[in-house]
């Protein structure tokens, strides 16, 4: 066997050995990844099968259309859910210009400025931030000189939260929509502006839906920036310049409580919020497959 063939055996059998370990590393890595799925997935479905055991149990016409109760009396989450729905509403209505605004800011004006470099930094510790800091930042602004808790106190809380998720979304949205698109309405003669909003936020319009959405999702649970805001309430009221009611902060109250009716009305908003999330996240999967 001369040197020729005795260097292609050695370099085919240094091929096969290099094939089997990438092989084996691949299905030990593999085997990993599907087992660490399968462990969140175990937990994963083990609380969605406690909610439903706990929550369908206090679910009833009455949650629905009865405010809540007193201890050991029949009622239902009607004020809180109300509560919920209105902050939550506020809060991404005033927290959803403010966060498209800055993203648009950042995609198509500041570039790599000082100033857009500053304002990445800024959201990124927003985004970051725990919602009870935000929660105290407001009672400190709103709350310490009103001197009253409040449901708008409580709503500027949750936009807070929301504007660092949309300017997030909308800045990576707007960077995906392909240049020819803003070239070829610069060649018409369009002004910027008018490109901002008829062409490139039209095209990203999915994302940036997606990107409120998931804001929508993140706020809807929160509690701590709630409990230092808009505290809450055991009646029904339509304004948001009073106390309000709200799941979350039900949820804890009626949680940590000894009376069996509380518990089971606890249980149900916590079914109530997490269907409620479910549906707004599979929703904005929804969009993005959509938009892909």
């Amino acid at each position: 066997m001369n040197a020729t063939t005795l260097g292609q055996t050695a370099k085919g059998d240094f091929r096969q050995r290099y094939f089997a370990r990438r092989k084996t590393t691949n299905i030990v890595v593999l085997t990993l990844s599907l087992a660490a799925m399968a462990f969140g997935m175990v937990w994963l479905l083990w609380i969605l099968f406690s909610v439903l055991q706990l929550g369908l149990s206090g679910l009833s016409v009455a949650t629905f259309t009865q405010m809540t109760p007193p201890p050991m009396t029949e009622g239902g989450l009607l004020n809180a859910i109300y509560g919920s729905l209105a902050m939550t509403a506020v809060g991404t209505l005033l927290g959803t210009p403010l966060g498209i605004m800055a993203g648009v800011y950042l995609s198509e004006y500041g570039g790599r400025g000082w100033l857009a470099q500053v304002t990445r930094f800024i959201n990124d510790i927003l985004l970051a931030a725990p919602s009870i800091i935000i929660g105290l930042f407001v009672y400190a602004l709103i709350v310490a000189n009103t001197k009253t808790f409040s449901g708008w106190a409580g709503s500027v809380a949750l936009a807070l939260l929301v504007v660092p998720v949309v300017v997030r979304t909308t800045e990576d949205m707007l960077r995906l929509v392909p240049g020819s698109l803003r070239e070829a309405a610069y060649a018409l003669g369009t002004p910027k502006w008018k490109v901002i909003s008829a062409v490139i936020l039209r095209s990203a319009r999915a994302g940036v839906l997606t990107g409120i959405m998931l804001a929508v999702a993140r706020i809807a649970g929160e509690t701590a920036p709630l409990l230092f805001t808009a505290l809450n309430n055991q009646f029904f009221n339509m304004g948001l310049s009073q106390p309000m009611a709200n799941l979350p902060v039900t949820i804890y109250n009626y949680a940590m409580s000894p009376y069996s009716n509380w518990q089971s009305l606890a249980w149900a908003g916590v079914l109530i919020i997490t269907f409620g999330v479910l549906v707004i996240n599979v929703t904005a999967r929804i969009l993005i497959r959509q938009k892909h």
